[in-house]
């Protein structure tokens, strides 16, 4: 059943949540479970922002008997005062996991993705509600919480671990601990992977303990939900959050022309998007024809005869996010989603048009930069992308073609130190530009 819907499944983040140890009788408590969830998910940035860009579902596992096992062999068993109990439910849910009391999960994960393969092989994150009264959660393929204490942090916690690869920010143990998102070994202010954000919000690098291993990793925040419940996320972890949604999912929801081939339009001619805009309006739309600026920040734009040149044209969107929670000239990674329509003009009209999409991601780093700038693009239609360097007075400084889905090492040491802007091109198709600083 869907309980969240927002657009067509295949344009949206599928969330698909699974009950364990509710019977035939219970089924009306779990939606109630999964309702309350997902109103306590989307009424917490960034995904209240993003809240239209996701569907939920729920699928109704019955259970012979009600709740979660609790065999009593955890070793902090001492510190709990929960009964020792044997419960037939259908994913096997039970607490003392790897010897932790709190550590609630479905050990049968091969019948969970069975599970999901016959009713909703579409998904995308899948979650585990399990209806027991007491503490207790993890994280892993398919995140595990009870409907207990705090039942709807733990949820959205494991959900920041599953869905977007989110660290614990509390120490999570050696076997745990490694780099990621938001958490590092690394110290120094210029090349932690959280350095656009330093003394921003509360972001600093703050070690975990001061002795033994953990004394080694550091967070970027003191009271992130990575770490506490009740809390927000950190800045940190929600432009992680927002990398992923733009990871799954275009906001382009609809374009017209589509990628049929319009034979003999009539003028005026007529190019629509309809956006799915988050909550912040942050989407921005920069219109190209003929590599040259047309539009800005419009969903619909017309063109005359006397636009247009004869033989092939080139009308082009770009849309990007520049939310207020990325730090956008400073961020590692930018994605955008881009479509290009070839219109066809002759002296007697409109031969016909088509158009491609193409979603295009770009890492940049590190910046500020020394000598060497890496590049990586990740492109699945055009040909070669382009980086061109210029100085804030306009000059060419510097101009490299870039091979796909590798790292291309750019040389600046030619340069002096500085501010520079740092744009790419798609076959001479202008797509963006963002500040560097060369140290």
């Amino acid at each position: 059943e869907t309980i969240k819907n927002e657009g067509e499944n295949s344009k949206r983040i599928n969330l698909v949540i699974l009950g364990d140890g509710y019977t035939v009788g219970e089924l009306s408590q779990f939606e109630t479970d999964a309702d309350n969830f997902i109103t306590a998910m989307f009424s917490q940035t960034p995904f209240a922002e993003y809240s239209n860009y996701f569907n939920a579902h729920i699928i109704n596992v019955i259970s012979n008997e009600s709740g979660a096992n609790h065999p009593g062999t955890a070793v902090d068993e001492a510190s709990y005062n929960v009964p020792v109990s044997t419960v037939d439910n259908y994913f096997g849910s039970t607490y003392d996991g790897f010897g932790s009391h709190r550590l609630l999960y479905a050990p049968n994960s091969a019948l969970v993705m069975s599970v999901l393969a016959d009713n909703f092989p579409e998904y995308d994150q899948a979650i585990i509600l399990v209806n027991a009264p007491y503490y207790g959660g993890s994280g892993g393929e398919f995140p595990v919480a009870s409907t207990g204490d705090d039942a709807d942090e733990i949820a959205i916690h494991e959900m920041g671990h599953s869905l977007v690869n989110l660290k614990d920010e509390y120490y999570p143990g050696d076997a745990l601990a490694e780099e990621g998102i938001n958490m590092t070994q690394e110290t120094d202010p210029a090349l932690v992977r959280w350095k656009n954000w330093l003394n921003l919000n509360g972001i600093g690098i703050y070690q975990y303990c001061a002795t033994g291993s953990c004394a080694s990793w550091y967070r970027p925040h003191q009271t992130c939900k990575m770490r506490y419940l009740g809390f927000p996320f950190c800045a940190v972890c929600k432009e992680g959050i927002i990398e992923k949604i733009h990871d799954l999912v275009s906001p382009i929801d609809t374009y017209s022309p589509s990628n049929a081939t319009i034979e003999n339009p009539t003028f005026p001619l007529q190019f629509d998007l309809t956006l799915i805009n988050p909550s912040t309006n942050s989407l921005e739309s920069a219109w190209t024809l003929n590599s040259t600026s047309f539009s800005t920040n419009l969903e619909s734009v017309s063109l005359l005869e006397t636009d247009l040149n004869e033989g092939l044209n080139t009308l082009s969107v770009v849309v990007t996010d520049n939310s207020a929670l990325q730090l956008i000239d400073n961020h590692d990674t930018f994605h955008m989603e881009i479509i290009s329509w070839t219109i066809d003009y002759a002296t007697l009209g409109i031969t016909d048009i088509s158009s491609i999409v193409n979603k295009i991601e770009i890492s940049m780093f590190p910046n500020p930069v020394d000598d060497i700038l890496s590049v990586k693009v990740k492109n699945n239609q055009y040909e070669n992308i382009t980086l061109k360097i210029t100085s804030l007075d306009g000059k060419k400084v510097l101009e490299n073609t870039l091979s796909n889905s590798v790292i291309n090492l750019i040389e600046l040491n030619q340069l002096t130190s500085g501010m520079y802007v740092i744009s790419f091109y798609s076959d001479s198709e202008f797509l963006i530009s963002k500040k560097i600083i060369k140290k």
